[in-house]
């Protein structure tokens, strides 16, 4: 085993109950280059894509609505929806929602639009 290496479970619902704040993704695993995260978000996002990355959302809590630009996929708790790179796309979620993701350690949260929500350095927890 190599040198630092952690070998623990991770607990999603405890990891969950160590933040509150929407639209800010956490680390909470990394696998081949690419961050596991967590995050809660309730509300609308930004209109965004990702130039080079496919980017999956899992809902693990409540209800998430994708919004493309034809059409809009509802996701439901246990449900996950993959939106190919270059495929521009806004989260909603009316209630808090808890959502699991899986993208590359290089990917911005906001994908190519600059905004408030924009997250540079992402916390691990």
């Amino acid at each position: 085993m190599k040198k630092g290496m952690h070998l623990e479970k991770v607990n999603i619902a405890q990891k969950f109950s160590l933040f509150s704040n929407y639209w800010e993704p956490k680390v909470v695993g990394e696998l081949n280059k690419q961050y596991v995260k967590l995050a809660k978000l309730k509300g609308e996002f930004v209109w965004y894509q990702h130039e080079n990355e496919d980017e999956l959302f899992m809902v693990i809590k409540g209800k998430l609505t994708i919004k493309l630009r034809e059409k809009d996929i509802c996701l439901a708790e246990g449900e996950f929806f993959i939106i190919p790179r270059g495929v521009e796309h806004m989260p909603v979620a009316e209630e808090e929602v808890h959502v699991l993701m899986f993208e590359p350690q290089c990917t911005v949260n906001t994908g190519n639009t600059e905004s408030e929500k924009t997250i540079d350095l992402l916390e691990k927890i």
